[in-house]
C-alpha cells in the first residue's frame, strides 16, 4: 500500500534488506506499546495522534474486532466470569458474539490458582473424602495408600459420610469450636437429624473452611444461608444474601438457548474481610498453641487449642497439629506417618500425653518463623540475621515457598544496604536459589556498576565466581553464571539498541578483567583485610 507524500517501500533482491533513507526509517510519531493498525488500542489508550494516522491511513473504522484470544489470554491468568454474580453478569451481557459468551461459559469453572496454604488443605480435603464422598471411600479411610492425613471426625448428614479435622473447622466457625470443646469433645462421629441439613450445602461450606473457595450450585444457596446462619459465618451469609437478591432480579433470557446447564456460583476468601479469611484463622489458632507452648506459663489457664503433636527445638517445645504439619511439609508428613503411637523421647516430657519430635541443628526463633509460614503462608517481620537459617530450613523441610516469603519481607532491608551487604546477599541468594533476592541484587549492582567497582568487597566478590562463559551463544534466560547474568543486567540497562551489545559486551569484559587482576593484586597485598568499604 502506497501512502500520500511517502516513498513506496522497495527491496533489493540482491541484498535482500529494505532499500530506504534513513530519514525515512525513523517513525513519523513515538510508537506506542499497541498492534500495529490496532484502532481498538489506539482508541481504549486516548492515543490521539495514533487515531489521526490510523484513520489518514484508512483503517475500517466500523470492522469488529476479535477478542477470542484476548479473552482466552485473560481467562487462563485467572478471571472469573461467573453466571449470576455481578461481575460475571456484566461479562455475559456485554459479549460481543455467541462464541464469546460460548468461551466465558466454558471457563467459569476455572478460578485463579489457590495460595500455598489453600491448595496445601485443599489436597488433603481431597484425601479425606471432601469430593464425592461415597461408603466405601468412608470404611477404606483408615488404610490411606496415598499418605494423605486421616481426619479425626466424620460427619453423617442424610447418611451420608464426610469426613473432616478439628482444628479447620474449629478454626473457621465459633459454633464448630463450642461443640468440638463441649459436647463432640470426645465423639469421633456426629449425625445430623435427617432433613434438618442439606449434604451440598454442608459439603460446600466444610470444602470453603480448607480451601478459601466457595464453589455451588445456585439451587443450594438458600440452603447454605440455613448453614452459614447456624456456624455463625457472619460475613460469609451476608455476601451470599446479597448474591442471592441479586440473581432475583437477573434475567438470562439471551442465555437460555445457549446452555441450560445447572448455575453455579464461586467466591473467593478475598472477597471476605481479612480476619474471616483461611490464614488469618490459622494465625488464631497458632497464637493460642505458642501460648500454650511457653513453659513459663504451663500453671497458668489453658486454652483448648486441639494440639495432637509436640515438637522440641533445643529446650523449646512447640504444640503444634499434624494437620498442618503434614499438609505443608512433605518432611514432616514423612515423619509423622511412621510415629503412629511412637514417642521419639521421654526425659522432661514423660508427664506429657501427646507424641512428640524432635529437631536439631535450628534455633527456637527460626522453628517459630517456620511454623508461622506454615500456618499463615506469611511472615510479618524476619531479623535479617536470621535470613540464611530460614532459607536453610525451607530447603530441611521442603517448604521452598518460604525462601520467597522471607525475601518479600527483607527486600525493603536491602534498599539501605550497602554494596557490601548487597554483595552478601547475592551469594546467599545464589546459594539457596533465592531467585526474587537474586534479580534485585544483580539489578542494583548492573544499575550501579562503577559504584560498586569502586568497593573492596565487590573486587573480592568477583575473585570467588566461576569466570563468564564468554560464548553468548551457552547463555540461556535462566539464572546461571551470576558473572553471565550480571553482564547481561548491564547490556539491558546501557546498551538498549541491539547495534551496540557486541560492543558494550567487549567493553564490559574488558572492565571486568581489570576489577579481577585489582582484586588479585589487593588480595595478595592485605589478604586479612575488611572489605565492608
Amino acid at each position: 500500500m502506497e501512502l500520500s507524500g511517502q516513498r513506496q517501500w522497495t527491496v533489493d533482491p540482491d541484498l535482500g534488506v529494505l532499500d530506504v533513507d534513513p530519514d525515512e526509517a525513523l517513525p513519523s510519531m513515538p510508537l506506542k506499546k499497541v498492534p500495529a493498525g490496532d484502532i481498538y488500542e489506539a482508541a481504549r489508550a486516548g492515543d490521539v495522534d495514533r487515531l489521526s494516522y490510523l484513520i489518514e491511513s484508512g483503517v475500517n473504522v466500523n470492522a469488529r474486532d476479535r477478542w477470542d484470544s484476548a479473552a482466552r489470554m485473560l481467562l487462563r491468568a485467572g478471571a472469573i466470569c461467573s453466571e449470576r454474580t455481578f461481575d460475571g453478569d456484566r461479562c455475559h451481557y456485554a459479549a460481543l458474539n455467541l462464541r464469546i459468551r460460548r468461551l466465558l461459559k466454558a471457563f467459569e469453572t476455572r478460578p485463579p490458582p489457590m495460595g500455598p496454604l489453600q491448595a496445601a488443605l485443599r489436597t488433603l480435603s481431597l484425601g479425606a473424602g471432601l469430593i464425592e464422598p461415597t461408603w466405601s471411600c468412608y470404611h477404606a479411610s483408615d488404610d490411606r495408600s496415598d499418605g494423605s492425613f486421616p481426619p479425626d471426625v466424620t460427619f453423617f448428614v442424610g447418611g451420608r459420610p464426610l469426613e473432616a479435622h478439628r482444628l479447620i473447622l474449629s478454626s473457621r466457625s465459633p459454633f464448630f469450636k463450642r461443640k468440638f470443646e463441649t459436647d463432640w469433645k470426645d465423639r469421633n462421629e456426629v449425625r445430623f437429624a435427617a432433613g434438618k441439613l442439606s449434604y451440598p450445602a454442608f459439603f460446600s461450606l466444610v470444602h470453603f473452611f480448607y480451601s478459601d473457595r466457595l464453589d455451588i450450585a445456585v439451587d443450594d444457596m438458600d440452603d447454605l444461608v440455613r448453614v452459614c446462619k447456624a456456624c455463625k459465618c457472619e460475613e460469609l451469609q451476608k455476601v451470599i444474601e446479597a448474591e442471592l437478591r441479586h440473581q432475583k432480579n437477573a434475567d438470562y433470557k439471551a442465555l437460555k438457548e445457549v446452555d441450560n446447564s445447572q448455575k453455579r456460583f464461586i467466591l473467593q476468601g478475598s472477597s471476605l474481610p481479612e480476619q474471616d479469611r483461611l490464614p488469618s484463622a490459622m494465625y488464631r489458632a497458632l497464637q493460642v498453641s505458642l501460648a500454650n507452648s511457653d513453659t513459663e506459663n504451663m500453671n497458668t489457664q489453658f486454652h483448648e487449642d486441639l494440639a495432637d503433636i509436640c515438637v522440641k527445638v533445643d529446650k523449646e517445645i512447640f504444640r503444634c497439629h499434624q494437620v498442618i504439619l503434614a499438609s505443608r511439609s512433605e518432611y514432616f508428613k514423612a515423619r509423622l506417618s511412621r510415629m503412629t503411637g511412637f514417642l521419639e523421647g521421654k526425659g522432661e516430657l514423660s508427664l506429657m500425653t501427646l507424641p512428640f519430635l524432635e529437631e536439631h541443628g535450628l534455633s527456637t526463633e527460626a522453628f517459630e518463623k517456620v511454623i508461622e509460614y506454615m500456618y499463615t503462608d506469611a511472615l510479618k517481620e524476619v531479623d535479617p540475621d536470621q535470613a540464611e537459617e530460614l532459607f536453610d530450613a525451607a530447603s530441611r523441610y521442603l517448604l521452598f515457598p518460604l525462601k520467597r516469603a522471607v525475601a518479600d519481607v527483607l527486600l525493603p532491608h536491602l534498599e539501605l544496604a550497602s554494596p557490601a551487604e548487597l554483595c552478601h546477599w547475592l551469594i546467599l541468594s545464589d546459594m539457596y536459589g533465592v531467585l526474587k533476592m537474586r534479580e534485585y541484587c544483580l539489578d542494583t549492582i548492573a544499575c550501579n556498576f562503577e559504584t560498586f567497582a569502586d568497593t573492596r568487597a565487590f573486587r573480592a566478590l568477583l575473585l570467588t565466581l566461576p569466570p563468564p562463559s564468554g560464548d553468548s551463544s551457552l547463555r540461556t534466560t535462566l539464572p546461571g553464571n551470576i558473572l553471565d547474568d550480571l553482564r547481561e543486567k548491564w547490556l539491558e540497562a546501557e546498551a538498549a539498541d541491539l547495534d551496540q551489545r557486541d560492543e558494550s559486551a567487549a567493553l564490559f569484559d574488558r572492565r571486568l578483567a581489570a576489577l579481577l587482576l585489582m582484586a588479585d593484586q589487593e588480595a595478595q597485598e592485605a589478604p586479612d583485610d575488611d572489605y565492608d568499604d
